[in-house]
């Protein structure tokens, strides 16, 4: 049996990814976790009310085969404090309890707004530094998560740890999964 857990599960990415593993038979169960669950059902879905910031996420991941980490928000733009919480903390405390559960692999959703700025003569690859951008907080945020994720892997090599960059990613419409 596996069993999928979408932390951000009612985000825009996250709207698609519950869809997509809602149609994979190799999917048996998936939690989608979002602050506020939708009213509408999805496939193979239970929704639990939870909050990166404070809430006991370990309970949550107990028995997940996969934790995706999807949960980030930008605004309100001007309190980036309360941004930092959500995104930078609420991130370590979803790695920690990915440790904490036992949680055999970990997706995050990172961005290409973590690296560094680059050459522009030439393409650069992955392995290119990911120290964001110093004047956008979104670019700071996403690589320091990727400094807390280098210390979780170096920490626990028996997660399986996968990081998506991504650039933009857009949807025509925003609905339930």
């Amino acid at each position: 049996m596996t069993r999928v857990v979408v932390v951000g599960a009612t985000g825009n990415v996250g709207t698609s990814v519950v869809r997509a593993l809602g149609g994979d038979a190799a999917v048996d169960e998936i939690v989608g976790v979002a602050r506020r669950p939708p009213a509408a059902q999805a496939p193979k879905t239970t929704w639990v009310a939870a909050d990166v910031e404070h809430s006991d996420l370990a309970a949550i991941f107990r028995g997940a085969d996969c934790v995706v980490h999807l949960a980030w928000r930008i605004q309100p733009s001007y309190d980036v404090s309360s941004l930092r919480r959500t995104n930078v903390d609420g991130s370590a405390r979803v790695f920690a309890a990915v440790a904490a559960a036992g949680a055999p692999s970990l997706v995050y959703a990172s961005s290409v707004g973590a690296y560094s700025p680059g050459p522009k003569d030439r393409a650069v690859d992955e392995s290119w530094p990911t120290d964001g951008t110093r004047t956008s907080f979104y670019a700071r945020h996403k690589a320091e998560v990727e400094r807390l994720l280098d210390r979780f892997e170096s920490e626990h090599p028996d997660v399986r740890v996968v990081r998506m960059r991504p650039a933009l990613i857009f949807k025509r419409v925003v609905v339930g999964p």
